[in-house]
């Protein structure tokens, strides 16, 4: 059985592309237009790795963050953060909220899937 990643991003291409890089590793895709849509469907199942953008609409990523970690199933899931934001200060907040990792958009799909392995247990 594959390992399950949710992918968060406002952007449909964006979440193709993803999804794309993702499944030729191998991995399941689940997708969410943003971080309420995120947390519908973190519904119980098995979720091995969350990567979310940073910037959206209803939810944006940090929150998405400290919504996940406050989830008893999900509080251990790995979330990297996917953002066209390279500030520190934004990291920082990401970091602080729980985010694992930063990977700056455009990303290469060589260095999207070195940071999921190292993530995915």
């Amino acid at each position: 059985m594959g390992k399950t990643i949710l992918v968060v991003d406002d952007s449909a291409s964006l979440r193709q592309v993803v999804n794309l890089t993702l499944q030729s590793a191998g991995y399941e895709v689940i997708e969410a237009c943003d971080g309420k849509d995120a947390l519908a469907k973190l519904d119980g199942k098995k979720v091995h790795l969350i990567i979310s953008d940073v910037n959206m609409p209803n939810m944006d990523g940090i929150s998405l963050v400290k919504e996940v970690k406050k989830h008893p199933s999900y509080k251990f899931t790995p979330i990297i953060m996917l953002t066209t934001e390279a500030g520190e200060n934004r990291k920082q907040e990401g970091q602080a909220a729980g985010a694992k990792a930063w990977v700056v958009k455009p990303f290469q799909p060589q260095q999207m899937l070195a940071a999921v392995s190292k993530l995915v247990m």
